[in-house]
């Protein structure tokens, strides 16, 4: 694992309204809610958290609810337009179902690398697909009264880029991150690493004449990558500053250490750290219950929990 990218770690999306997000993947989708914070840089704006039962990195999907009535975002060019997620063989019918009965937009079940996969859409619009993995997949489901093991997610599977010329990008896989080129279908390059067993899959669509993308309402913000500690963040950090690119310095997101980067295709790039990891403000059992403030804005408490949806 030593000085590696270890797969993803999160994908952070936008959402509209806060209530309708947390009740459609906590409840229709049965994600475990693990943190309610807000965004660092927008306290005004809550920081959702989903994911497995102690937030492992590779099942953690995150929300800025910007609020109702926000502008709708364009899948595009230099952006990430789908969202993977690893579920049982032969769960797929079994989700149509659950979709039929929660009115969720879906597409038939399809094939592609092998595997079978069901693409859906959530209420804003994100684009998400449910694969059944070809490889196993024994990573431990959250489990909820309607959403039961046999079909539960077992966190992300891949993550799709769609860019206009991918050479820039596979480059920072290949040579920066240690991925390599497995498979292609047709305009869909697959890469992954061999460092992790599972959320270990970028897939690159080409499309040349694809207009820009426009991050809004149902769109992802930014990918982002694991790594196991500190001291790997930053040989990192020199590794893709060593490529011309530019990069922040290390960000305390609380819950893991982060740099950001634009790869050369457009794509909002994260590494984030495994340390110190989600109860280091809540208990286990009791991950996502409360308002959690980064100390800079503690002393607003009351003014932004006046301002923020409730969440229960």
């Amino acid at each position: 694992m030593e000085n590696k990218i270890l797969g993803l770690h999160h994908i952070t999306a936008i959402a509209g309204d806060a209530k309708r997000n947390f009740d459609f993947y906590s409840k229709v989708l049965g994600l475990r809610f693990i943190k309610k914070t807000v965004n660092f840089d927008d306290p005004g704006t809550y920081h959702f958290y989903f994911g497995d039962e102690i937030g492992s990195a590779g099942t953690i999907l995150t929300f800025f609810p910007w609020g109702a009535g926000i502008p709708q975002g364009r899948r595009g060019s230099g952006m990430a337009t789908e969202i993977g997620y690893s579920i049982p063989k032969g769960s797929l019918e079994k989700w149509v179902e659950r979709f039929e009965k929660y009115n969720v937009i879906y597409n038939k079940p399809a094939e592609r690398f092998g595997e079978r996969y069901l693409t859906f859409l959530d209420p804003d619009g994100l684009k998400l697909e449910l694969i059944e993995s070809a490889t196993s997949d024994n990573r431990k489901p959250w489990e909820t009264d309607e959403v039961k093991a046999d079909i539960a997610t077992r966190g992300f599977h891949n993550v799709t880029l769609t860019l206009n010329n991918m050479t820039g990008t596979a480059a920072v896989l290949t040579e920066i991150f240690g991925y390599k080129l497995v498979g292609q279908d047709v305009n869909r390059y697959r890469f992954v690493t061999d460092a992790v067993e599972n959320a270990a899959i970028v897939d690159i669509v080409e499309l040349k004449e694809e207009k820009r993308g426009h991050v809004a309402n149902g769109t992802v913000h930014h990918v982002a990558f694991r790594v196991k500690d500190d001291e790997t963040l930053m040989k990192f950090r020199e590794k893709v500053f060593a490529a011309g690119l530019n990069i922040t310095p290390q960000i305390d997101r609380n819950y893991f250490h982060s740099l950001y980067f634009r790869e050369p295709g457009g794509v909002l790039f994260e590494i984030a750290t495994d340390n110190p990891g989600f109860t280091v403000d809540e208990k286990l059992e009791d991950l996502g219950k409360g308002l959690k403030l980064p100390e800079q804005y503690e002393s607003r408490r009351s003014e932004l929990e006046a301002h923020l949806a409730p969440i229960n």
